[in-house]
């Protein structure tokens, strides 16, 4: 085998090399979104988990509050729905938007939750009721900083599927979509409405 013969083989086997460290940073950087959808999951899957309680705790005061009770039940029940379908692909956007109009809906009624207890002297200094609202609120910061992160992953891998050269390659290596950030229309408000104020 000739000089030329060996640049030939050189190139060929740098350009391989190449195309796998590619391949495994595509694959790097969609399991680090993945991960981080899995960590909003956890954290909302609490937050669904104590809204039932705050509920409950509220019935006995809110006797004539039947209305608001059931659509935050409601709500909660609909964002989980869409939490598990976003849950089994979390670069489809359809599913991530799809979540994020789910928990602005919850975030209203939760807003009006709070703003009905606070008619409700005896029910905000319930005990049940202060921990419940302390846990609410300590899970809605887990589920921003959460958020965050994803959103970050998620970030750091479209950029990078974006990027040529990896952008030529990406599609053949199964990364054809974007992926999608989990975005609130007002995320101020989202993260100020689940919190209920003694």
């Amino acid at each position: 085998m000739g000089t030329s013969g060996l640049i030939t083989l050189g190139v060929v086997v740098i350009f391989a090399l190449y195309v796998i460290y590619l391949y495994n940073q595509l694959v790097k950087l969609k399991n680090q979104f993945e991960n981080g959808f899995s960590q909003i999951e956890v954290q909302l899957k609490r937050r669904y988990d104590l809204i039932p309680n705050l509920v409950e705790t509220a019935k006995a005061y809110l006797k004539h509050e039947s209305e608001t009770l059931e659509a935050v039940v409601k709500a909660r029940n609909a964002a989980a729905s869409e939490l598990s379908a976003a849950g089994k692909n979390p670069g489809d956007g359809s599913h991530i938007h799809a979540l994020a109009g789910a928990e602005q809906i919850l975030g209203q009624a939760m807003g009006r939750f709070n703003m009905v207890m606070e008619a409700y002297p005896d029910l905000k200094a319930s005990t049940n009721m202060q921990q419940l609202t302390e846990e609410l609120s300590s899970t809605e910061n887990r589920v921003s900083f959460a958020r965050q992160a994803f959103n970050d992953a998620v970030m750091a891998y479209n950029i990078f599927r974006e990027s040529f050269p990896t952008v030529i390659f990406a599609s053949m290596f199964g990364h054809n979509q974007k992926a999608a950030l989990l975005e609130f229309e007002d995320s101020a408000a989202i993260a100020e409405a689940p919190k209920v104020s003694f």
